[in-house]
């Protein structure tokens, strides 16, 4: 085995904290971690493995965004090869993703996003991540507050109501519709639009018993009877009915395939700083 084509070089080489090292050798850790042979020993060393996800977050967090965008994407490979034994490092990984959903490029976020959804899709149920992801919505950077809003739209865009406990979020939406700042309001209340569109009627009556100021919650529900009157409704009456607020009762099946457009792609950085 070649000196530098194995987990515990690739180890080290995370701990590097200069940046070019760091654009240098990212890419080389993910072609590694797509060959199953040459990555044998991956999990050989579960510490060894600990640390580097660890370590990786620190990447996700950098304020270099090239950094940034290349250590979402390593990540992203060890999702890959690793799968559902990724899960254990899904708490690991979330802050710095919230984290990033507030970052001020475009690009960032997208890709946080798109990572946060692999996770659904590749190591855990939608909601055994969502669980994980409620106290984002308290976040102290309004940017990661409204991402993660947006990323409840591209949740149930992706899945539909039924993995999801949907009345475990209404709270959480209802209050960012107070919001101090104007775009998480409207995010907050795009995010109750589109739970009412996938499960219907139960969204208004739960809204109609919490305290939301009147004309806030006037303004909510005409919207809702925008999307109704438009005949565009995500579920029919009667699944409406099967799936609205109900807790979660089934495992998504792994062969679901996330929207291409919200696939993570590997991030091609610019050696050159």
């Amino acid at each position: 085995m070649e000196e530098n084509d194995n987990m515990d070089y690739f180890y080290k080489q995370v701990l590097q904290k200069d940046v070019t090292r760091r654009l240098q050798v990212g890419p080389d850790l993910i072609d590694y971690l797509s060959d199953p042979q040459r990555s044998w020993d991956v999990e050989q060393d579960k510490p060894r493995l600990d640390k580097t996800i660890d370590e990786l977050t620190g990447w996700v967090n950098s304020s270099n965004y090239k950094v940034a965008l290349l250590g979402i994407d390593i990540v992203s490979a060890f999702v890959d090869r690793l799968t559902e034994r990724f899960r254990s490092y899904i708490i690991t990984v979330l802050p710095a993703l919230v984290d990033r959903l507030g970052d001020a490029k475009d690009q960032v976020r997208e890709q946080a996003q798109a990572l946060i959804l692999k996770l659904m899709e590749q190591t855990a149920t939608p909601m055994y991540v969502w669980e994980r992801l409620f106290s984002g919505f308290k976040h102290k950077t309004w940017r990661s507050r409204e991402g993660l809003c947006l990323c409840l739209v591209a949740t149930l865009n992706a899945y539909g109501a039924q993995p999801l406990s949907l009345s475990k979020f209404v709270p959480h939406l209802c209050s960012l519709t107070g919001d101090q700042n104007p775009q998480v309001r409207e995010a907050a209340m795009t995010s109750l639009v589109e739970v009412y569109r996938h499960v219907g009627e139960k969204v208004r009556i739960d809204l109609n018993k919490r305290d939301l100021p009147s004309a806030r919650l006037q303004n909510i529900l005409s919207r809702f009877d925008e999307v109704l009157n438009s005949g565009n409704m995500a579920l029919s009456l009667s699944q409406g009915k099967r799936q609205s607020l109900t807790p979660f009762t089934r495992r998504v099946s792994h062969k679901h395939s996330l929207p291409k457009k919200l696939a993570v792609h590997k991030v091609h950085v610019n050696r050159k700083l």
